[in-house]
């Protein structure tokens, strides 16, 4: 596999400005629909599904709702245990597009829905899966050129369900190194601030979860390439993704991702521990 040039919005947010083609939600309904009556006419229950196909049956509720894009491994093992004649394969290829995600981020965002394990280095603004509603909308309607309402709630909508993957998946390990210096932005004033670090001290309670902020003050820094993302996937193989205002790159050479690693590897040594990362979101939340 090659490296692949899409364009921006990765874990900032892989939203469309307007011109992202965005999915029509009934797409994501009528595959759902054929989903569940596959599931019935086999004489499954959502939670006899579940261990089938290796999903929980929240997720497998939210998909046949239409509420969840369905990760690619979840299309061929519903096709497979329940012998859909080629059906659900089939309807899936239909979804290719999903409503709010920039066309260049659509593979990542595959692959971040099933990875194992998910390294996350940010030096712009908080990574999508930590922010708050508030901070979200903060940040679309400040888009520019700017976004009508309709485009804004479907950006938060599909943000908002890349975001229950920190609960839904408790087995995939998530790492975050943060720059100190987006909490000391406030973006969208003291009461969004205090909001967000409340909702990202509660995160880093989560078993999967760990988040650590980069110093304000750094002598020596091996991020200085820019924001970066690392993804370990089912087979154990290594994805990089790196993003621009409107670009996006998916790495997938061996020796690329190694470089990105072990830069990812150094930040940790070179950021806050667990604990005093924790200790300086508390000290700037008090000072708001």
């Amino acid at each position: 596999m090659t490296d692949i040039a899409g364009g921006t919005g990765g874990m900032t947010g892989g939203a469309t400005g307007g011109s992202g083609e965005p999915e029509a939600t009934d797409s994501l309904k009528a595959f759902g629909e054929v989903v569940k009556a596959f599931r019935k006419r086999a004489g499954l229950t959502q939670k006899q599904f579940a261990p089938l196909v290796r999903y929980s049956v929240p997720t497998i509720a939210s998909i046949e709702q239409g509420r969840r894009f369905p990760p690619p491994a979840f299309v061929d093992r519903a096709e497979d245990v329940l012998n859909a004649f080629g059906v659900i394969r089939a309807a899936a290829k239909h979804l290719s597009r999903r409503p709010g995600l920039a066309s260049w981020f659509r593979v990542w965002a595959r692959l971040e829905a099933e990875a194992l394990s998910l390294n996350t280095y940010e030096c712009r603004l908080i990574p999508g899966l930590l922010q708050t509603d508030a901070y979200t909308r903060t940040l679309f309607v400040n888009r520019l050129p700017p976004l009508d309402d309709e485009q804004i709630g479907a950006q938060m909508a599909t943000r908002s369900q890349r975001q229950r993957l920190l609960h839904e998946r408790p087995n995939t390990a998530y790492s975050f190194i943060v720059e100190e210096h987006l909490f000391l932005r406030q973006m969208g004033g003291p009461e969004v601030t205090r909001d967000l670090i409340d909702h990202i001290i509660e995160l880093a309670e989560l078993r999967n979860v760990e988040i650590q902020l980069m110093p304000l003050v750094r002598h020596d820094h091996a991020g200085m390439d820019g924001p970066l993302q690392l993804c370990e996937s089912p087979d154990h193989r290594w994805f990089g993704y790196s993003e621009g205002q409107k670009s996006g790159q998916l790495m997938s050479d061996p020796q690329v991702v190694s470089t990105y690693l072990m830069r990812y590897a150094r930040m940790r040594s070179q950021a806050h521990s667990l604990e005093y990362s924790l200790s300086l979101l508390r000290q700037m939340r008090g000072a708001l």
